[in-house]
């Protein structure tokens, strides 16, 4: 547990704490060819908040909130908060079947909209009040409609809703293990004690600019948002990552200070970029989080930006986004580590009696701090199983050094029982990182008669028209992986399924 002092906000609306007392001239989000100062946000912010009082909705309600990243996002979601209703922020891309079930799950009567979302699924939102990012087809089947842009400026301040410790200010939807989407329910004091931590972590000032291509409606990218509206800094807003050299372009031209990513943004970028052969001469530091990144891309990352701070950092949505973080400093010396916990966070590595465990020794990863959420919306058999008496149980699985410094092996359901054996498909991944010619490994289990399970990998190639890719890769696999973990099934692909945050989706792979 970390010494360092954090303030004791506890009951302060988020929409507040990130926006009150900033110069309304300074630039908050740059979008593609705007730019925003934090003036106009607090007038659209307030605005947006105005509005969804006239709907009747009242304290605690739910509203979905379905766009890309943009400055209607960022109105929308904060004028949500402050108007002290509940945001449920959703990809563009989420199926029919779990948008229908997030609405009813939800209650939601409110829908803050793309406008091809609202177009594209008008029935799912028959007993809504729907808010467009620009104006739309009329829909017919809703309650009512309006178009952000044709809202009346909240220039006149309506005053923030007050909120207590235990006020939701969103729930967070990821994948269940059912296969059901399950909401975290996240508060207004969870956000300001992640949001104060990161900062104080990163040192991140006024003067700090991001390039954000992390989608706001995952928790990473909305901690960025948090945390640089917070310390007064700036966002430049781009989702065309598809074009990396794109991404690079921009950072230098707005002068990013800084980047954030999860591991497959950084695999492109070394491999499929000219990231190495650029100057970045303003960018001071990289985020990276969302999964594990390689120890040799890591090392290749440091080589590409070697001015750069590099923070590999930790965290699930439980916790409202980041858990812990290796200095940047101690990259050589632990390599392959998360560090420990960040300002205001406990992290133990216990073993199945509830003990921390000696080093080299495996345990599951607890947390508890003020970050950590009230649970699972409408699901309190998963809330009592994962949150127990006040901790964070993550589900994964590490070792500490004897320094006390964490290296996660893998997730506990993410493993394979080869011959009897536990194998960590994170383990053979990257092993089989190693060999250059690929960009993307995935692992998962094939039946096997002898074995029981054996692996099979997804493989995408960095050259996808190299001749002989797969019997150069075989012959890797000999000379570098002991038999039983040698892949029993290879599967060459243009690409791996993700999420629209970048992670892969093993799940369908198994069903593949």
């Amino acid at each position: 547990m970390t010494d360092a002092p954090l303030s004791q906000h506890t009951d302060v609306n988020v929409a507040d704490f990130l926006l009150c007392g900033r110069d309304p001239y300074q630039t908050a989000l740059i979008t593609i060819g705007r730019e925003h100062t934090y003036g106009e946000l607090q007038s659209a912010v307030a605005g947006v908040a105005r509005y969804l009082r006239q709907t009747g909705a009242g304290e605690g309600h739910r509203v979905l909130l379905i766009s890309e990243n943009c400055f209607f996002w960022v109105a929308a979601y904060l004028g949500t908060l402050q108007a002290g209703l509940v945001s449920v922020p959703l990809p563009v891309s989420i199926s029919r079947q779990d948008l229908e079930f997030i609405i009813q799950t939800t209650g939601a009567r409110v829908a803050l909209l793309h406008f091809g979302v609202a177009a594209k699924h008008a029935d799912l939102f028959v007993d809504c009040h729907v808010l467009t990012d620009r104006a739309a087809p009329v829909l017919a089947s809703v309650v009512s409609q309006a178009a952000f842009a044709a809202l009346p400026a909240g220039d006149s301040p309506i005053g923030s809703a007050k909120v207590g410790t235990d006020d939701l200010a969103a729930l967070m939807f990821t994948s269940g293990s059912t296969g059901k989407p399950r909401g975290v329910m996240v508060t207004h004091a969870n956000i300001v004690a992640n949001t104060e931590s990161i900062i104080q972590y990163v040192s991140l000032t006024r003067h700090d600019r991001i390039m954000a291509v992390l989608p706001f409606h995952y928790c990473f990218g909305t901690s960025l948002l948090h945390t640089h509206l917070r310390a007064g800094a700036s966002l430049v807003l781009d989702s065309r990552f598809l074009y990396p050299e794109t991404i690079l372009q921009r950072i230098i031209e707005t002068e990013c200070t800084g980047f954030a990513g999860v591991p497959s943004h950084f695999q492109i970028l070394l491999r499929t970029s000219s990231l190495g052969r650029k100057k970045f001469p303003r960018l001071r530091y990289v985020q990276q989080a969302g999964g594990c990144l390689a120890n040799h891309f890591i090392q290749e990352l440091r080589q590409a930006l070697p001015t750069t701070q590099v923070f590999i950092m930790y965290g699930q949505t439980e916790a409202t986004a980041r858990l812990s973080c290796l200095p940047p400093e101690l990259l050589d010396r632990k390599m392959g580590s998360i560090g420990k916990g960040i300002p205001g966070v406990r992290l133990q590595v216990l073993n199945t009696a509830g003990i921390e465990v000696h080093p080299q020794e495996i345990g599951e990863i607890v947390a508890e701090g003020r970050n950590i959420a009230r649970g699972y919306w409408n699901d309190p058999e998963e809330t009592a199983a994962i949150f127990r008496d006040g901790k964070l149980y993550t589900g994964d699985l590490a070792t500490v050094d004897e320094d006390g410094f964490i290296y996660i092996v893998d997730r506990a359901r993410d493993f394979l029982k080869c011959g009897g054996k536990r194998v960590s498909c994170r383990e053979v991944e990257n092993r089989l990182l190693n060999f250059r010619c690929l960009l993307e490994a995935a692992v998962v289990s094939t039946p096997d008669e002898i074995l029981g399970e054996a692996v099979k990998v997804f493989l995408v190639s960095r050259m996808p028209d190299c001749a002989g890719f797969e019997e150069c890769f075989l012959g890797f696999c000999k000379e570098n992986l002991p038999q039983e973990l040698a892949p029993k099934a290879t599967i060459l692909v243009d690409h791996l399924p993700k999420n629209s945050a970048g992670k892969v989706l093993k799940r369908d792979l198994e069903e593949s």
